[in-house]
């Protein structure tokens, strides 16, 4: 007959099968949401920079200031939003560049309406060459990734981006 370790099997058998069943329920309710909002970025001001080396004091960048609200992207099944700023340009050797110039995780329970100003750039900018002097269209753009509590990990861009173009000369500085 049916053994304690046949039956505590069929047992374990079916209750992985029911939590299978609510996990496929739980991402389907959620798989088909719409997770972008409207983004407003604004740049203050604009300083370039030719440099030799990655040592430097952090006033060398300057983003200016970003707002969004991101409580419409939280339901139930996001665990947490990974958000990037990134810069895009194109070059005479690179058909597309792509920058990240600053990051952030928010949790599910923390603030969601984020209003970012005087905001320094978390990672340096550089291109490898003189590309961004004098590039008309450099676009900055912010992105999020859904960590869902279930299903696939969603990459949205948000609905609002900012073109800006960079100067035509270097900033001088004195050195030290």
């Amino acid at each position: 007959m049916n053994t304690v370790l046949s039956r505590a099997n069929s047992l374990f058998a079916f209750s992985l099968s029911v939590m299978a069943a609510l996990t496929f329920g739980c991402f389907i309710t959620t798989a088909f949401k719409d997770r972008r909002v409207p983004v407003d970025i604004h740049v203050a001001k604009v300083m370039l920079k030719n440099v030799d080396d990655f040592t430097g004091p952090r006033e060398r960048s300057d983003l200016g200031f970003i707002t969004f609200d991101l409580s419409p992207i939280f339901d139930w099944n996001v665990k947490q939003l990974f958000l990037y700023l990134s810069a895009e340009y194109a070059t005479k050797s690179n058909a597309l560049n792509q920058v990240v110039l600053w990051d952030k995780i928010v949790l599910r329970g923390e603030n969601t309406k984020l209003n970012l100003r005087d905001m320094k750039s978390k990672y340096f900018f550089f291109d490898d060459g003189n590309g961004l002097r004098a590039n008309k269209n450099i676009t900055m753009t912010l992105s999020w990734n859904v960590v869902p509590n279930a299903g696939i990990l969603p990459l949205v861009a948000g609905s609002g981006h900012v073109s800006l173009p960079f100067p035509d000369t270097y900033e001088t500085t004195k050195s030290y």
